[in-house]
């Protein structure tokens, strides 16, 4: 039996589908958070088991973990969220719901597989290098330069521009989010179980994932669905910055498929691995690919708004070599294919 939690969401909807597919038993278990669902998908398969239940009841994870031979972490609450208020939930939900399926876990004497989902947002700014002083870690970017419209981060030793690069999974994490801290904390969370039970911990930093089922324009949805959701509203969709903040935008069958490696790889992979297409585009350049996908009239143009946020990094773009070499990953879905697919498929309320 594969325990998939979260499994009523974007990303482990996918993963329900892939296990089942292979012929896997999958149990799933979903708090059906209201600022993710109006109740259970339509899409969900009906051959896995279901619970509705919150992880953070002991109850509810001493349920979902009886008889679980691997598990694929994907409960939490994702995105930058409205305000420090949401500060307890990101905790509780990201935090608290792991330590508890954790201590589920354990006093089951779990010895499967465990695969979390954790993301890029740990690494806070990407890897930048200065022509002078290699390889550096900027400071958090400041405000006064913000409204002015310097958006790149300086060299912190002599303040000249840097060149951003592909991020390893050995780089320095900075969290830099509330969301950020709650992921990386999830990473720290398992691997403490991994080293204590022996159990093999794979943590997959996904990059940008879009596709099929996303939910519509919250604060806690990615910049792919709040544009989405501006096309399909006939809105332009408001662009932060210049629109030259880069990512890696990676598709969500391709983010099931490399929860499915590390689940049922011939031998387990330890570890962080990024997740990632490995061929970074600006966030202009996502709206602009999907404005052509949805429609492509002037109403609808992407409006660059100079206006930031505060939590949001500026380059963050993943080296995916180490999923390539240990776990025989690599991204296989076509970009403007995916944005097309992605263009016409219907929201999640």
């Amino acid at each position: 039996m594969f325990l998939v939690t979260g499994g009523a969401g974007f990303i482990g909807s996918h993963v329900v589908d892939l296990l089942l597919a292979e012929g896997h038993a999958v149990r799933v278990v979903d708090a059906l958070l209201p600022a993710a669902h109006r109740g259970r998908p339509d899409y969900l398969d009906p051959a896995a088991e279901w619970i509705e239940g919150d992880l953070r009841d002991p109850a509810v994870a001493d349920r979902a973990t009886a008889g679980v031979a691997h598990v694929s972490h994907q409960a939490a609450m994702v995105g930058l969220g409205v305000d420090l208020g949401d500060l307890p939930a990101y905790v509780g939900h990201n935090d608290l719901a792991t330590a508890e399926l954790l201590r589920a876990l354990g006093q089951r004497g779990f010895a499967g597989r465990l695969v979390l989902a954790s993301s890029m947002v740990v690494y806070g700014e990407g890897r930048y290098a200065c022509a002078e002083h290699g390889i550096v870690a900027p400071g958090a970017r400041v405000p006064a330069d913000l409204d002015a419209g310097s958006f790149e981060p300086p060299c912190p030793v002599c303040g000249r521009p840097l060149a951003a690069r592909t991020v390893p999974e050995d780089a320095p994490l900075d969290p830099r989010s509330v969301y950020a801290a709650t992921k990386l904390a999830q990473e720290h969370l398992c691997a403490a179980f991994g080293i204590a039970t022996g159990v093999p911990v794979t943590a997959l930093r996904y990059h940008n994932v879009f596709g099929p089922r996303m939910p519509r324009d919250t604060p806690y949805a990615g910049v792919a669905s709040i544009f989405r959701s501006a096309y399909a509203a006939g809105r332009a969709p408001q662009v932060f910055e210049d629109g030259g903040q880069r990512r890696d935008f990676v598709h969500v069958r391709d983010v099931a498929r490399a929860n499915l490696l590390a689940l049922t790889a011939p031998e387990p992979v330890r570890g962080p691995l990024n997740v990632a297409s490995g061929t970074p585009r600006t966030v202009l350049e996502l709206a602009q690919a999907l404005h052509t996908a949805c429609d492509g009239t002037a109403a609808t143009a992407p409006q660059v708004t100079g206006r930031w946020r505060a939590g949001d990094v500026r380059h963050v773009v993943a080296s995916p070599e180490r999923a390539a070499a240990r776990l025989g990953f690599r991204a296989r879905e076509e970009f403007a294919a995916g944005m097309a697919e992605f263009a016409a498929a219907p929201l999640r309320a």
